[in-house]
């Protein structure tokens, strides 16, 4: 049976993964690491089949708890775990300098020592920077220029792995993909954001002029992708993955409040963050030629299913939104 660990298993594009993997390959075991901060939740992988899913409590930065967790000869590392919130790294970034560069070093380090078969990092096309408006996507030859503490903590960490196949012959992969949306993301992103706060009727607030531009795609689409990687990447290669589905953010919001019935009026415009980049595109040609895959789901479609999925578990994110989950989970792991 084959086996892959998945660090940060319990987040928003981790569990997803987790259930898609699962479902798709019947043959398949998971080891699910995921340390459980604010935005880790068990109830994303609530239903999944105990005989080929083992959850561990664990944090990736440290070394001596990733050696008891790490299966030996492994499959796959697929390292989702994660600092991933801009704002959040604006007022705190050494934290995501401990997880994401340390964090990784330590997973390439075991991997290495647990003789794990692959590697394959989790990035973000945020190591680019900013696109000016006509100018074309990024492709993965684009040189890094991060703007926010976030993205040069991901930057960091994907040269590391980079290093780590140069200089040791570690078999790595690195994914670096849009926008993502789905269930299960944690409301203090653009679109559950947004959504939970309409639903609610309370005011959205929107960055500067909400011009700012993505390339959205459904984290099911990112998940088939990442497992194309794993089965076919070639080893030391990066991949860029993106739907070509270009927004503005205030389009979306737009388009959230339309589907739900509710008054733009709940639209406020807020200071615009410091660094905030204007527009992100990814070229993802490469791995469409090489791996022969390309994303399904049109935007439209996929967000009206996302909104229906947020209108049907309001009790997941309201929960999350109250801090109830968090409180719970210190009181069952905090003593052990």
């Amino acid at each position: 049976m084959p086996t892959y660990v998945v660090t940060g298993g319990a987040g928003f594009i981790g569990s997803n993964f987790v259930r898609l993997a699962l479902a798709s390959r019947p043959d398949l075991k998971i080891v699910d690491i995921d340390l459980l901060t604010y935005a880790g939740n068990l109830e994303n992988l609530e239903g999944l089949p105990a005989d080929r899913h083992t959850f561990i409590r664990a944090d990736i930065t440290d070394p001596e708890a990733m050696r008891k967790a790490l299966p030996q000869g492994a499959d796959a590392l697929i390292n989702f775990a994660a600092e991933t919130h801009v704002d959040r790294s604006i007022l705190g970034p050494l934290a995501f300098v401990q997880t994401n560069v340390g964090g990784t070093q330590v997973l390439l380090d075991v991997s290495r020592e647990k003789k794990v078969r692959r590697f394959i990092q989790i990035s973000t096309d945020e190591v680019y920077g900013s696109l000016a408006p006509g100018e074309p996507p990024f492709t993965e030859d684009r040189p890094l220029a991060p703007s926010s503490p976030y993205a040069a903590s991901k930057a960091g960490a994907d040269l590391l792995v980079l290093a780590a196949h140069h200089t040791y012959g570690q078999n790595v992969g690195i994914t670096r993909c849009s926008n993502n949306y789905g269930p299960y993301q944690f409301p203090e992103k653009l679109i559950p954001l947004m959504l939970s706060n309409a639903l609610e009727d309370k005011p959205l607030p929107v960055y500067g002029d909400g011009r700012q531009v993505r390339d959205w795609i459904h984290t099911d689409d990112h998940s088939r992708a990442i497992l194309a990687v794993v089965d076919g990447g070639r080893p030391g290669r990066v991949y860029n993955i993106g739907a070509r589905s270009e927004r503005c953010n205030i389009d979306v919001v737009r388009l959230i409040l339309k589907t739900l019935g509710k008054s733009e009026s709940l639209i406020r415009h807020v200071t615009d963050r410091p660094g905030h980049d204007r527009r992100y595109g990814i070229d993802p040609t490469r791995i469409r030629t090489e791996l022969e895959w390309q994303a399904e789901a049109p935007f439209e479609e996929g967000l009206a299913c996302v909104i229906q999925w947020y209108r049907d578990h309001q009790d997941w994110w309201r929960r999350i939104k109250d801090g109830s989950y968090r409180e719970f989970y210190e009181k069952w792991y905090g003593g052990r």
